[in-house]
C-alpha cells in the first residue's frame, strides 16, 4: 500500500474549470455527442432526463482499456470488485451486501449487465469481455427495473457493439505488448472487418487474442518459488450479420464466443497455516509483497457462448422488435484447498486422535463448477415520429438452467478418517477420499410485461411513467456430501417465487436547449432464492433459534428518488452533469454465517443509500480533453438485527456502511493533441483514480473480525508456530491509480506508448479467506506499474 502525496480529485476539478475559462476566446470545439439507448430507443446522452454515463469507443480506445474494469474508477458512482479475471462483481451507488460467496450460486446480480439487448450477468461470474469494437459503454445508475427487470436494482451496465454497415468495407487491427514490473509479459492481437454482402447484407466480424502477463508469486517449503502463477489467456469474437431486404425490415443475427483460461489469482496471502513466518517445527514461509502460498496449481476456465437474433419492423407509426438469446456458459473454478483440508485436520481431528505433517499437508485441490444454459425472449413495440407523445411497451420471457457443484478429492484422506472415525468416504455418500462433495440443480423462470410513456406539454415540459410487472419462480435440488458436509442432503428439494411491480415517473424540465432539471422516482428489484438447509445437528439451541426458518430470502427493492441537472456550456465545449440521489432499500439480501449450524444462509435487512455525482467534461480549444468524475455516497444499514448474546448477526447493525463501495471515488484526465508536421500528430492522456476506503463483505467492520486467535476465531496452531494471535487489516485502504499514454497519428495508423499504475500502487481490492479468516487470509490487488506498446491500424 503506498503512501505517496498525490494531486487531489478536487486540485484537477479546479485545474479543468480554469483552463476552460482561460481558453475561452479560442477555437470553438464543441465535445462529440453521444447518442444512448438508455431509454430503449436513441437519445443523445445529454437529452436522457436521468443520471447516465457512457464512454465512447474512440475514448475506450485513446484509453487503451482491455475491459470494464480498467474503464469503472472513472465512470461517476460504478464499483467493480476485481476477483481476478472472468470473477468481477458490479455495484452502483454503494448498493452492495459484499462479495457473493463461491459456494452461493442461487444469489443473483444486482446489476443488469446486456451485450447490446441481450442479459448476460451472472451473480459472481461477470462476463470479462474484450471491449474492442464497441460503440460505446453505457451505466444507467439507479434502479432501471422498469424497462431492465430483474437483476436492475441498482443500474444497469451495457456493451454496446458496433453493428454492421450496409455498402461500407471498414476496419481495423491492433497489437500491443507490455511488460509488468516484477511480473510477466503480456499482448493482444485484435482485429475487425465490416463487409458488404451484397446491397441489402452485411457481415462484421470481430475477433481478439489477450495474453494476460501474471505479477503474483507462489512459495512452498517443499519446492522452488514459481514466478508469475496468475498469469492467462483471453480469446474470443463475434460475427454480426446484417439483412435489410427493405428499409422497414432489418434482420440481425449473431454470435459471440469468448474463452478465458488462467493459471491463478491475483491473492496476496498474509497468513496460512501451511505456510507462515512464524513456524518452528515446519519450515518457515515469507510470501512476500506480491507472494501466496500454495502448493498446488489454481486455475479458472471460463467459456462463453451468446446467440442472438434481433428483428426490427418499421410500420411506420411504430416499429416491432424481438430479441431473441440464447447463453451457454461453463465455468471451472479451481483452487488449491490444502490449507482448508489441513486446518479440518489439525482442529478438530486432532483432538480425537494423533495426526502428522504429511495428513495435514495432503494435496486437496477444490473444484467449482457453473454450468449454466439462458434462454430469453423479448417483444417491444415502440412508437415513431416527434408528436408530444414518445411510448413502448413489451413483454419478456426468461429461462435459466444452471447446474454448480464443488467437489474436494484430496488422495489420502479416507486413512485419516478411517483412523480417527473408523468412517470412510463412502459412508458419508461422497467418491472415495472427497470429504466435500455437493451438486445443486436450478430451473429459474420468469415473466414480465413493461410499459413506458413520455408526454411533452411543451418544449421545457416532459413527464415520464412507467410501469413492469413481473413472476417469477425457482427450484432447485442439493446433494451435499462427504464427512465435511456433517449433515448429508441428496436431492434435497427447494423453491421460491415471487410477483411485484416496478414503477418509475421523471418529470424533466428544460429552461433552454443546453440545461435540463429532472425529478425521478423509480424502483428496482432483485429476485430472491432458496437457502442452504441447516446443519440442524450441529445448532446450539441460539443459533438454531437465529437462523432456523429462513428456507428462502426475499426480493430485494430498491426505491431511488433522484434530481438531476445536466448542462451545455460555452458553446458545447463543456458538459457539467451532476445527480442527487437517495435510496430506500428494503429487504438487502446479506450473506450471515450461520454460527454453530456451519452453513451460510442469505438473510434480509433494510439499509438506504444517500449521494452525489459530478461529471465535467471540457474541450477548450482543439487541443485540450479535459474531464473529472467524482461520487459521494454514505451507504449503510438501517437496521439491527442481534443474536441472543446481543451481537450483531453478519454486522447487520444500523450504521454500519455497505460493503464493496468507497464515500469517495473520483476521476480526471488530460488529453493534450498537437501536430509534429502537417501530416503527423501527436497526443499525450493523463488519467489519474483516486478509490476511498471500503469492506468486503459487511460483518468485516465488526470486531473482532481483523483478529485470528484471542478475541477472535479460534487459532489453528500447526508447526508450533512462535505466536498464538495473528492481526490483519480489516478495512481496505484507499488507493490512487496514474496511467499515462503517449503517441502519434499519420492518417489511419497510430503508435503508442504507455505506462499504467505510474506509482506502483499495490492496492487491496478485496479480502479472500478460508474457513472464516482460521484457514488463509489473503488480498486480492491489481497490476503493478506496466510499460507497454500498441500499434493500430484502421481502414
Amino acid at each position: 500500500m503506498s503512501s505517496n502525496p498525490r494531486l487531489g480529485p478536487g486540485s484537477l476539478v479546479a485545474a479543468a474549470i480554469a483552463l476552460v475559462a482561460t481558453q475561452g476566446a479560442l477555437a470553438q470545439t464543441a465535445l462529440d455527442e453521444i447518442v444512448v439507448t438508455a431509454q430503449k430507443r436513441a437519445t443523445s446522452l445529454q437529452d436522457v432526463p436521468f443520471s447516465i454515463g457512457a464512454v465512447s469507443g474512440e475514448a475506450i480506445s485513446q484509453s487503451g482499456a482491455n475491459n470494464v474494469i480498467e474503464l469503472s474508477r472513472s465512470v461517476a458512482g460504478l464499483i467493480m470488485t476485481d476477483l481476478g479475471p472472468g470473477q468481477s462483481q458490479v455495484a452502483i451507488r454503494g448498493i452492495s451486501a459484499g462479495q457473493v460467496i463461491r459456494d452461493q450460486p442461487g444469489v443473483k446480480e444486482s446489476v443488469g449487465i446486456y451485450l447490446d439487448e441481450s442479459p448476460i450477468s451472472v451473480a459472481l461470474f461477470t462476463p470479462d469481455l474484450d471491449l474492442f469494437d464497441l460503440s460505446r459503454v453505457e451505466v444507467l445508475r439507479g434502479p432501471q427495473g422498469t424497462l431492465f427487470g430483474a437483476g436492475s436494482s441498482s443500474g444497469t451496465l451495457r456493451y454496446i457493439t458496433a453493428q454492421p454497415v450496409l455498402g461500407v468495407v471498414e476496419g481495423s487491427v491492433e497489437a500491443t505488448g507490455s511488460t509488468v514490473s516484477d511480473g510477466d509479459s503480456g499482448g493482444s492481437i485484435k482485429g475487425a472487418v465490416n463487409v458488404p454482402l451484397g446491397d441489402k447484407t452485411a457481415l462484421r466480424i470481430v475477433g481478439y487474442y489477450n495474453r494476460l502477463p501474471g505479477f503474483i508469486d507462489s512459495v512452498y517449503p517443499a519446492r522452488a518459488t514459481i514466478e508469475d502463477v496468475n498469469t492467462g489467456d483471453k480469446s474470443g469474437g463475434r460475427a454480426a450479420l446484417l439483412i435489410q431486404p427493405s428499409d422497414a425490415l432489418s434482420i440481425t443475427p449473431r454470435i459471440v464466443y469468448q474463452k478465458l483460461e488462467t493459471d491463478g489469482y491475483p491473492r496476496i496471502d498474509v497468513w496460512n497455516i501451511l505456510g507462515n513466518p512464524y513456524t518452528t517445527t515446519e519450515p518457515p514461509v515469507d510470501p512476500g509483497e506480491r507472494g501466496q502460498v500454495t502448493q498446488l496449481q489454481e486455475g479458472l476456465s471460463d467459456d462463453f457462448t451468446l446467440a442472438d437474433l434481433t428483428v426490427n419492423y418499421d410500420f411506420g407509426a411504430v416499429t416491432l422488435t424481438s430479441i431473441t438469446s440464447y447463453t451457454d456458459r461453463e465455468v471451472v473454478v479451481l483452487r488449491d484447498a490444502s490449507q482448508l483440508t489441513g486446518s479440518v485436520t489439525v482442529s478438530p481431528f486432532s483432538g480425537i486422535g494423533p495426526v502428522t505433517s504429511a495428513e495435514v499437508r495432503l494435496d486437496s485441490p477444490l473444484y467449482d463448477r457453473t454450468d449454466l444454459q439462458a434462454f430469453s425472449q423479448e417483444l417491444r413495440l415502440s412508437s415513431n415520429g416527434d408528436g408530444p407523445w414518445q411510448w413502448l411497451v413489451g413483454a419478456f420471457y426468461q429461462e435459466v438452467d444452471r447446474n454448480y457443484g464443488q467437489d474436494l478429492p484430496t488422495p489420502g484422506y479416507d486413512a485419516i478418517t478411517l483412523r480417527l472415525l473408523g468412517l470412510d468416504s463412502a459412508d458419508f455418500g461422497s467418491p472415495p477420499d472427497t470429504p466435500f462433495y455437493s451438486d445443486l440443480t436450478y430451473d429459474f423462470k420468469q415473466f414480465a410485461v413493461f410499459g413506458e410513456a413520455t408526454y411533452s406539454f411543451s418544449d421545457r415540459w416532459n413527464l415520464t411513467a412507467g410501469l413492469r410487472y413481473y413472476d417469477f419462480e425457482e427450484d432447485r435440488l442439493l446433494t451435499f456430501a462427504g464427512v465435511f458436509a456433517d449433515q448429508g442432503y441428496t436431492d434435497e428439494p427447494g423453491s421460491t417465487s415471487s410477483d411485484g411491480f416496478s414503477p418509475r415517473v421523471i418529470l424533466a424540465y428544460r429552461p433552454n436547449e443546453d440545461v435540463q432539471l429532472s425529478a425521478q422516482v423509480a424502483r428496482g428489484f432483485r429476485l430472491g432464492g432458496i437457502n442452504d438447509p441447516l446443519n440442524v445437528g450441529l445448532c446450539t439451541p441460539a443459533d438454531l433459534a437465529i437462523y432456523d426458518g429462513n428456507p428462502t430470502w426475499d426480493d430485494e427493492t430498491v426505491t431511488n428518488y433522484e434530481l438531476a441537472l445536466k448542462t451545455r456550456l460555452a458553446g458545447g465545449r463543456v458538459t457539467f452533469n451532476t445527480s442527487l440521489f437517495y435510496s430506500d432499500i428494503k429487504d438487502l439480501q446479506v450473506i450471515a454465517d450461520a454460527g454453530s449450524c456451519s452453513s451460510r444462509i442469505i438473510l434480509n435487512a433494510d439499509a438506504q443509500s444517500l449521494g452525489a455525482e459530478v461529471e465535467l467534461f471540457a474541450a477548450p480549444n482543439e487541443h485540450w480533453d479535459l474531464g473529472v468524475s467524482a461520487t459521494w455516497v454514505q451507504a449503510e444499514m438501517s437496521e439491527t438485527q442481534l443474536t441472543s448474546g446481543g451481537s450483531p448477526i453478519a454486522g447487520i447493525r444500523d450504521g454500519n456502511r455497505l460493503p464493496t463501495s468507497p464515500e469517495f471515488q473520483a476521476a480526471a484526465s488530460a488529453s493534450y493533441r498537437w501536430a509534429w508536421t502537417p501530416s503527423l500528430d501527436g497526443y499525450a492522456t493523463l488519467t489519474v483514480q483516486y478509490v476511498g476506503s471500503s469492506y468486503t463483505q459487511l460483518g468485516d467492520q465488526e470486531p473482532p473480525f481483523g483478529q485470528i486467535g484471542g478475541a477472535g476465531p479460534g487459532f489453528i496452531s500447526f508447526g508450533n508456530p512462535t505466536i498464538s494471535e495473528f492481526s490483519f487489516e480489516p478495512e481496505l485502504p484507499s488507493y490512487s491509480i496514474g496511467n499515462f499514454r503517449i503517441g502519434v497519428r499519420k492518417g489511419t495508423w497510430d503508435v503508442a506508448a504507455f505506462v499504467n499504475n505510474l506509482w506502483d500502487e499495490r492496492a487491496f481490492l478485496s479480502i479472500d479467506r478460508e474457513r472464516g479468516t482460521r484457514a488463509r487470509v489473503g488480498y486480492l490487488t491489481n497490476q503493478p506499474r506496466t510499460f507497454g506498446v500498441s500499434l493500430r491500424k484502421d481502414f
